[in-house]
């Protein structure tokens, strides 16, 4: 079934998925990692409840990573406008009005799906 939209494919899906439920090694494999995660987790989660000062140095750790990474976007989007800008000063002045605003839809089409995706 080459052909993803053969009408038939609803049931090779349903027919594959029936296979991946009779593979009982994957299961236990599934299960035994899902209970290694979970026991992995308390041990933390116990690790840093007895350790509030630790606890509270990873929670400062995180949140400045997060900011880092903001940051970062921050700047990439301040050099990405800095190169259109340079691109357009560097245009003929007859083509530069035509693109500037071709430019500017673009930034705001992408800005608007970041947004999108954020919220």
């Amino acid at each position: 079934m080459a052909d993803d939209s053969s009408p038939g494919e609803p049931l090779a899906t349903l027919l594959k998925g029936s296979r991946d439920l009779l593979n009982p090694e994957e299961i236990v494999r599934e299960a035994i990692r899902d209970v290694v995660k979970d026991e992995i987790r308390h041990h933390l989660e116990k690790t840093l409840k007895d350790d509030p000062k630790l606890a509270h140095d990873l929670r400062e750790g995180v949140r400045g990573l997060l900011e880092a990474r903001a940051m970062e976007y921050a700047a990439l989007l301040r050099v990405g406008a800095l190169t259109a800008r340079l691109g357009l000063a560097a245009v003929p002045e007859e083509l530069r009005s035509k693109l500037t605003a071709e430019v500017v839809e673009l930034f705001s089409r992408e800005l608007g799906q970041i947004v999108e995706k954020s919220l």
